[in-house]
């Protein structure tokens, strides 16, 4: 280009372009460059082009990635000299729907502090309007419904603007300019109060007022929030929390807890920087916090039993803002459903579903699209970890490195923790947190979130990718399906999801410790040490050595039959095991117990770090029964947490037929005679955390390769990892952990599509990177 000749550019973006005050950012660029044009949104992201001087083009296009807005991201930028045009000035177009939808949705946003100072302005004409948008902030994947990201494809369309509303949409210099959710209290959303039957107590201010008021009483108050409904109680009232676990069905697991700011937080909770951040960030997460010795004087003790952890969580809405802003105090903010059930989104729906629950309703008008859960983050060896990707997080894509593939391909992971994942090319779409599959409306779910990516992306062929267990519901689903579909084995990809987060491609090492993955020939696996060539090759390396699950499924909601099971496997019918039996069983139990053990009646074997967990559990006298997944190891690893006990217990570690076998039954052993002489329950759990990492360390030297990927639910266990990576690091490996995707089967998803890329197209991933839009 010449500096001072006249050129027109076409332009075209991908990315995170949509829903982030793109199209006004470049309006106003181009506008201040004075260059003429026009700019639209359209299935793959923005198409634009520019007219000028060549230099200020230059200018312009430097100016698109330099200041482009906070939450964007530009992931292609390819442009094409066209002729030139006698348009004047620069203007934002009707979107163009034409093409294949590849476009990057943003994710609903907490309200920015813009909207939050005129929230609270008295002055301004939307105070203390709980909708309050622009276009840096508020519900984006909540309310979309189809490509591309324009007000009359989301749950808005209905809502005429008003007057004072479509000059600020239609304003170039108004922060409200294509703001696609804008609305007010006289052409948007409105909030009703209601009853267990529906009928109306209360609109709009009164009805928070009230809402408010019903909380304080310790009434369950049902809150229809940005992707879901959510129950509210009080949380300082342990009658209202205690009633309302019993109404929920859910008697142990921990209820996250809503606070009104940071400083009360701070109050009740240890916040590191990095915690700090998170809290505060846009997305909003509920973030695992350690409560300080006083935080019982205002957070009842059966919101989370037996727990020094909080989930703790700031407003993520302006609703949320103006409610806590009444309130003062924290609240249980858990999501609105029965145990096992997904979150309720429609006014209806949650009458019908949440009357046995909530005492009062807080509603409103606008649709949910999709169900939304709040994200859960944990900081694990100085990194944030994503334990539950939902709101503020999904659906943002990873890029994959490497050449793109030709074939699209749905992953419908596991059965607990459900996320599935559409892939395009080199993007992977990584669907919100589903749930366990366990119940018709779960799988209703599920189908939804799979039918709704495909309309999204209109996929029309495609091959399906599902774990090998004939015993998941999402595998059946994938076998009855009329589409392709390829099984993949479960820790495989477990250890290529943490892979694909990292963009590696070469030979490693693979640590996948969970609680159930099935391998084909029978056994449970889930302590499983795999080895790739870095090629088409991944064989096991190593594995934890075997022990039975006496009742199968029971043992699993029953850690003291685990218990049983590891003593006869290490040490017999003797007196440690009988003396162990008599606490914890029946007499007729124990004849029922032995005979399965002895005969080996449905007590399917297992080498599962996650049931090892549990036996321990219930051999320190931490859990004889669990009510939810993961409690007895949680147990485990919160009593270490009193401990800085750096000794380790003896195991063994043996080759048998090119596998190596890590032998449990020396530790068990210890971990006996240790109680015996008296050594306190906290120490001996961090021995045993201790023991593994060393396990870890064994099988990483045996297998000799410098990367080492650690996957598996058992892996957000802060204790285990870090002390696992300190000890890999000091020997000289490199530690790659999950991050953002949860290394628990929320990432199979993930992990399911990047074996399938990898296995197709051998080495053409090598050298290349790959991007989590987070």
């Amino acid at each position: 280009m010449q500096n001072n000749s006249v050129e027109r550019l076409r332009i075209e973006i991908g990315g995170v372009v949509q829903g982030v005050g793109f199209r006004p950012f470049v309006h106003r660029l181009a506008h201040g460059s004075g260059l003429h044009g026009w700019i639209a949104n359209d299935a793959r992201g923005v198409c634009l082009e520019v007219q000028g001087k060549s230099a200020k083009i230059r200018d312009f296009v430097q100016g698109l990635q330099q200041h482009k807005p906070k939450h964007s991201r530009i992931d292609r930028l390819v442009s094409t000299p066209v002729p030139l045009r006698d348009d004047i000035g620069f203007c934002i177009r009707e979107s163009d729907s034409g093409a294949a939808p590849s476009a990057t949705v943003m994710p609903d946003l907490a309200p920015c502090d813009d909207c939050l100072a005129e929230l609270f302005d008295p002055a301004n004409r939307r105070y203390r309007y709980p909708f309050i948008n622009c276009t840096a902030c508020g519900p984006r994947f909540s309310i979309l419904e189809r490509l591309p990201y324009d007000r009359g494809n989301t749950a808005m369309k209905s809502f005429a603007l008003c007057e004072h509303c479509h000059r600020e949409y239609t304003d170039p210099r108004d922060r409200r300019f294509h703001a696609e959710p804008n609305a007010c209290a006289e052409c948007g959303p409105q909030l009703e109060l209601v009853d267990q039957r529906g009928r109306s107590i209360a609109l709009m201010g009164q009805a928070l007022q009230l809402a408010a008021a019903a909380i304080d009483s310790g009434q369950v108050v049902a809150l229809k929030g940005v992707g879901g409904f959510q129950l509210l109680v009080d949380a300082s009232n342990e009658n209202a929390v205690r009633r309302l676990r019993q109404r929920k069905q859910r008697p142990h697991k921990p209820f996250a807890v809503l606070y009104p700011d940071l400083a009360t937080v701070r109050r009740d909770c240890h916040v590191s920087r990095q915690e700090e951040s998170l809290l505060c960030s846009r997305e909003r997460p509920i973030v695992l916090l350690t409560a300080k010795g006083q935080a019982d004087m205002h957070i009842a003790a059966s919101i989370a039993p037996q727990n020094p952890l909080l989930g703790v969580m700031l407003p993520a809405s302006p609703l949320h803002s103006l409610l806590m802003q009444i309130l003062q105090r924290p609240v249980v903010a858990t999501s609105g459903n029965l145990a096992g059930e997904p979150i309720c989104t429609d006014n209806a729906q949650a009458l019908e579903r949440l009357g046995g629950i909530a005492d009062q309703f807080l509603l409103h008008d606008r649709p949910i699209v999709r169900a939304l859960d709040d994200s859960v983050q944990r900081i694990i060896d100085g990194q944030p970890v994503m334990l539950r990707r939902a709101r503020g997080y999904a659906p943002l894509p990873l890029q994959l490195p490497g050449q793109a593939s030709s074939t699209d391909r749905v992953a419908v992971g596991a059965d607990l923790k459900n996320c599935v994942a559409i892939a395009r090319g080199n993007t992977v779409q990584l669907s919100q947190h589903i749930g366990d599959l366990d119940s018709p409306m779960a799988m209703e779910a599920f189908r939804g979130a799979i039918e709704d990516l495909m309309r999204f992306y209109q996929l029309d062929r495609c091959v399906l990718l599902n774990d090998l267990h004939p015993g998941y519901a999402s595998h059946r689903w994938a076998g009855s399906s009329e589409l392709e579909n390829t099984g993949i084995q479960h820790h495989r990809a477990h250890f290529f999801s943490c892979m694909a987060e990292h963009a590696h491609y070469g030979p490693a090492l693979g640590i996948c410790w969970d609680g159930t993955g099935y391998d084909g020939d029978g056994a449970i696996r889930g302590g499983e040490f795999l080895r790739w060539d870095g090629s088409t090759t991944v064989t096991p390396f190593a594995s934890l050595r075997e022990f039975s699950l006496p009742g199968g499924e029971r043992a699993v909601r029953e850690p003291r039959r685990t218990g049983a099971s590891v003593l006869f496997e290490a040490l017999g019918d003797g007196a440690e095991t009988q003396q162990y039996l008599s606490r914890q069983f029946s007499s007729s139990e124990i004849r029922i117990l032995k005979c399965m053990l002895e005969r080996e009646l449905n007590s399917p074997r297992c080498s599962s770090v996650g049931r090892l967990f549990d036996a321990v559990a219930s051999l320190l006298g931490l859990a004889s029964e669990v009510t939810f997944e993961g409690q007895a190891a949680m147990a485990v690893e919160h009593a270490a947490l009193e401990s800085d006990d750096s000794s380790s217990y003896p195991f063994g570690l043996q080759q048998r037929g090119g596998l190596w076998l890590v032998d449990w039954a020396p530790v068990i052993t210890a971990l006996l005679e240790a109680g015996a002489a008296g050594t306190e329950v906290a120490d001996r759990a961090a021995a045993f955390h201790n023991t593994l990492a060393r396990m870890i360390l064994a099988i990483a030297q045996k297998a000799g390769e410098d990367n080492i990927f650690l996957s598996g639910g058992v892996f957000q266990n802060r204790r285990l990892v870090e002390t696992t990576a300190k000890l890999l690091r000091q020997a000289g490996f490199r530690v790659h952990c999950h991050g953002s995707v949860p290394p628990n089967d929320g990432g199979i998803a993930l992990g399911q599509v990047y074996y399938a890329c990898c296995m197709a197209s051998p080495g053409t991933h090598k050298g290349e990177g790959s991007t989590l839009c987070v």
